[in-house]
């Protein structure tokens, strides 16, 4: 098993592939690839990312079937089924790193901050338990002279939201915390840009 440095590194590698156009993915997702994962996996990396259709993992790190576990979720954010479904992962498989990703121009963040500047605006209940997860780490950046300049103030919200998820990941789960302090597990945040391609990890 690889451990979260040597994990991080292949993430790292990859998206520079990504972003200078030398791709692999096509090698990586091939039949007998296909075939070679009947049996099982053993996933090195866990990403908790968005459902933005413009951030797939597997694409923006250049790995594809078998190498990564991936949970989709708007706005990234972390609920008991995706901390059960990390701990799965981590306890099934020994994966050692576990990365939130999140990415620039995000419509979660964007409803967020909306509901924030018009709390009496209504959204469905689905969409709400969205917004309500996410709130909490932006309020206080909206309490700032942040709330005069949009385009900062989502940039800072963006890595707010991230690192919240991250502690959540940290904190919110005995048996990934003790992983964590053991340092069998890592929980890093990442931030990709929809502009340039380039993920920018923040741990």
């Amino acid at each position: 098993m690889i451990t979260s440095d040597e994990a991080l590194e292949r993430l790292q590698s990859g998206n520079r592939r990504y972003v200078d156009g030398q791709s692999r993915y096509s090698e990586v997702v091939n039949v007998q690839r296909r075939t070679d994962l009947v049996g099982g996996q053993s996933p090195w990396a866990i990403i908790l990312g968005c459902s933005d259709s413009r951030a797939p993992a597997e694409i923006i790190f250049d790995h594809g079937l078998g190498d990564l576990f991936v949970i989709r979720v708007a706005g990234n954010i972390v609920a008991p089924s995706q901390v059960g479904s990390i701990e799965f992962a981590v306890e099934s498989y020994d994966t050692p790193l576990v990365v939130v990703l999140g990415h620039t121009s995000c419509g979660a963040i964007q409803a967020t901050l909306e509901a924030l500047k018009n709390p009496d605006a209504k959204h469905s209940h689905n969409l709400n338990s969205i917004v309500s997860r996410i709130r909490p780490s932006l309020e206080t950046l909206y309490e700032t002279d942040l709330s005069k300049d949009p385009e900062n103030l989502a940039k800072y919200a963006v890595r707010a939201n991230i690192r919240a998820s991250v502690n959540q990941i940290r904190y919110s789960s005995p048996s990934l915390e003790q992983r964590v302090q053991s340092g069998q597990l890592k929980v890093i945040g990442a931030q990709y840009s929809i502009e340039t391609g380039v993920v920018d990890f923040l741990d």
